[in-house]
This record gives structure tokens, C-alpha cells and sequence, in this order.
């Protein structure tokens, strides 16, 4: 009944002249992209299942675990990576490889919650998504969108790693196309475009702003007397939600989800598929000011296992590096041209990686005790590979990077506080990354 009230609610509250508004709101993105005082945001390229990152960015050739793969070289000289990434090598110059994962959880759900929140689960203590403290330290609270944007999240691996956790629901992420695997990479831009859209955000003929507005005015008697009564962050965030939601329906931001504004040529390039459409809409978000979006890659054409290679491992990494080489580069590539880049720090990982030595399957199975995850974009140092596996990729050699260590590497490339503290809901104030976190220097600008 909640879900129904709301997307009525969002119906009654919208209006029309997000679509006449709309040009002049694409020149005032435009120009704010151009600021060098604009807000930093960021985009996560999460890659649901565990990636074969042996396969793309520490190749081992000549050992026996290396597998059938090539290396190839990049714009960054020294540095090679996988050849079925051959778009991306060309933007190695602006993506720095930490080679050196290290972080002992090779379960799905207990590997995906440490990555995505930089802890592991604790009792009653309900973490954050890294995210959603992103979008607390980085948001506006006069901005129409929301600050926290997920696109096609896989959560049955881990429900509980991409909520907003401790911070409450105004932080909590916008899911777009949840739950969808839109494998095709030949689909009809049309119909994706569909999927990517956030629902109920036009509002019924038969409702006029008028009647809208009296409903909203209704709303609020009606729950005047719950928020006096009841003072306290639960009925703080139940306000803000719902004002957040109103602004975003009555506002010419709301356009930013209809890709149909964008040339046909550069939606193809992106890629006919959710996930390249998805990083489309990823640019479209953070050029209007939305501080995280994240987007998900589970699956591709001919590898509908997606990332979970524990059978016909190289089948599906060349499949997935398919889909994913020409939209990352692309994604790199469009920042750029629009100033961007600077401003906009882009992580590719996944919550683990796969083992050095191949199974009876040709698979690799969970991995990570030595795995790779790469930075790119604003406030890091590109060109460069950080860290080093043994020859045979089963070990670190050299600087070990652990979930802490990386996520306070992140805030540092974004310009947070990795030590800055939130009160947790069990009246505990708890860091952004663990106390132990020492971001990797050598990434950071």
C-alpha cells in the first residue's frame, strides 16, 4: 500500500514543463560542467559477480595460470593490459591499476557488503553504502535530483549493501532499472531507453497543478501532527523524501533521464545495451550536479553468468570485456569532451577477483587474496599501474591495498574526509573509512 500511495504521489506532483524547460536547461549543465568550482562527483562501475581481473589488468603470460589472453599495449607507456580491452588501453593515460587488491572475503554477499560500505556486517551497526556518504558530503539541498543514483543494481547478493544505511533515507540510492539484466548488445535504444527512465514522473491529464497542490497541502496537515509529535531523524527523513521527491517531479531536471536528447550516434556509441546506456545516463546525472551514480555490469551477450566465471571463464571474460571496452572508453571520452573528466572520479571493481589457477571447468573461481580494481577521471594520477602479484598471480608482493585502504584512497581522489564521522544508529559515531585506512598516495593528485 506504501508503494502504491507513493507512485500516486509522484503522478499527482508532476508537471509539464520539465519538457519545455528542457533546452535551456541542457545549455545550463553544459556551462556548469565548465566551472572550475563546480562539485566533484563520482561513478562507480560495479561489477556484479567478481571480475577475472588475471584476465584484463595483471595478465600473466608464460605461466600456466595466465590462460589463452594476450597482452597488448596502452597510451600509458610500460603499462599492458588485456587484449580483448583495446578502446580502454587508449585511455590508460587517464586510469591508474592498483594491482594489489588484498581482502580475504570470498563470499558473494559478505565481499559485496565490504567493498560497497568498506566494512564488514557488525551486529545491530547498519552501514552505508559508500555512496550514500558521498552523496551526504557532496550534496545540495537546493538540488532537484537526487544524490545518490543506482542504475540496473543486482541486490540479491547483498540486499543490504546498497541502502543508505545509518544515514538515513535521503540518502538512500534512486534505483533505476533494478533488478534488470538487459544482456543484448544489439537491443533498440528505444526500448532501453525505457528501462533507464524513472517511472510515474509525468502526471495524469486529469491532474491539474492545482489539484496537485492541494493534495500536497493535505498531505502535510495530515502528517503535522505526527512530525510534532514525534520530532527525530525518522520523521526529518520522512520530510525530506517526500520534498525531494516533489522538487524532482516539478523540475526541468527530471529531463536528464530521457536519452532521447542525445545524438542517436552517441547513444550507439555507448553501446545498445543497459549498461551502455546506463553509463549515458551516468555522464547526464553528474553533469547536473548529482554527486554518485553508480552502474552495474552483470551480464552480456553470451555470458549470461556474468562475472561469475566459475565455468568457461575466457568465453565469458572476452564476452563482458566486449560490453564493457567500448562504453568505459566512451564514458572516459565524453567526460572529457565536456569538461568533466577533472571533476568526475570513475571506479571500475567488482567484490573480488578470480583464482591465478584454472578449475576442471576452465573456470576460476572466488578470489581475493590478490585482485585487481582501477581509479580514473578527477583527483587521480593516470598512467600508472600500482602494486604487484607474484609471478604466478596467487599473492602480493608489493603494496598491499585492503577495502579500508581503497575506499579512503576514493574520498581523497574526491576531495572527503576519509576520517570525518557519522553517528551510526546505535549512537556510535563511526568513521567514513576504518581508522586503519591509509590511502594509496601514488594514485591521488
Amino acid at each position: 500500500m506504501h508503494d502504491l500511495t507513493r507512485r500516486h504521489f509522484l503522478r499527482a506532483g508532476a508537471v509539464s514543463a520539465a519538457a519545455t524547460m528542457s533546452p535551456w536547461f541542457g545549455r545550463l549543465a553544459s556551462a556548469a560542467a565548465k566551472n572550475p568550482d563546480r562539485t566533484r562527483s563520482c561513478i562507480l562501475l560495479w561489477m556484479n559477480g567478481g571480475p577475472s581481473t588475471i584476465d584484463m589488468f595483471d595478465m600473466k603470460p608464460g605461466h600456466a595460470n595466465g590462460g589463452p589472453f594476450k597482452e597488448i599495449d596502452t597510451a600509458a607507456p610500460g603499462i599492458k593490459i588485456g587484449e580483448h580491452l583495446p578502446k580502454l588501453a587508449k585511455q590508460m593515460k587517464n586510469l591508474s591499476i592498483i594491482r594489489s587488491m588484498s581482502t580475504k572475503e570470498g563470499d558473494h554477499t559478505r565481499a559485496s557488503y565490504l567493498m560497497r560500505t568498506g566494512a564488514l556486517p557488525q551486529g545491530a551497526i547498519d552501514y552505508p553504502a559508500f555512496g550514500a556518504l558521498v552523496a551526504k558530503e557532496l550534496h545540495s539541498e537546493a538540488a532537484d535530483l537526487p544524490p545518490f543514483v543506482s542504475i540496473a543494481p543486482q541486490r540479491f547478493l547483498a540486499q543490504t549493501a546498497y541502502g543508505s544505511g545509518f544515514l538515513g533515507p535521503q540518502f538512500a540510492p534512486l534505483l533505476v532499472a533494478d533488478g534488470q539484466n538487459f544482456y543484448q548488445q544489439d537491443g533498440k535504444l528505444d526500448d532501453i531507453g525505457n528501462m533507464l527512465k524513472v517511472q510515474d514522473l509525468d502526471a495524469p491529464k486529469e491532474v491539474t497543478r492545482a489539484t496537485a497542490d492541494a493534495r500536497l497541502d493535505l498531505m502535510r496537515d495530515l502528517e503535522s501532527g505526527f512530525h510534532t509529535a514525534r520530532p527525530g531523524t525518522t520523521s526529518d527523513s520522512h520530510k525530506a523524501a517526500y520534498s525531494s521527491a516533489v522538487r524532482l517531479v516539478r523540475s526541468p531536471a527530471a529531463k536528464a533521464f530521457d536519452l532521447t536528447e542525445e545524438k542517436t550516434a552517441l547513444r550507439e556509441k555507448y553501446g545498445k545495451s543497459l549498461f551502455g546506456q546506463g553509463c549515458l545516463l551516468a555522464r547526464r546525472l553528474v553533469e547536473r550536479g548529482v554527486p554518485f551514480v553508480e552502474v552495474t555490469l552483470s551480464g552480456a551477450m553470451n555470458a549470461q553468468a556474468g562475472w561469475d566465471t566459475h565455468q568457461n571463464n575466457f568465453d565469458q571474460v572476452k564476452a563482458l570485456n566486449e560490453a564493457l571496452d567500448g562504453t568505459w572508453a566512451t564514458l572516459m571520452e565524453d567526460l572529457k569532451d565536456r569538461g568533466l573528466l577533472e571533476s568526475t572520479t570513475v571506479i571500475w571493481m567488482g567484490e573480488f577477483g578470480r583464482t591465478p589457477s584454472i578449475n576442471q571447468q576452465k573456470g576460476r573461481d572466488h578470489f581475493a587474496g590478490a585482485w585487481s580494481a582501477v581509479l580514473g577521471g578527477g583527483g587521480v594520477k593516470g598512467g600508472q599501474a600500482i602494486g604487484k602479484t607474484s609471478r604466478d598471480g596467487s599473492t602480493v608482493e608489493d603494496r598491499p591495498v585492503n577495502a579500508a585502504d581503497f575506499l579512503a584512497t576514493v574520498c581523497k581522489a574526491i576531495g572527503i574526509d576519509h576520517e570525518k564521522q557519522n553517528m551510526s544508529n546505535v549512537g556510535r559515531p563511526i568513521r567514513i573509512a576504518d581508522k586503519s585506512a591509509k590511502p594509496v598516495k601514488e594514485v591521488v593528485l
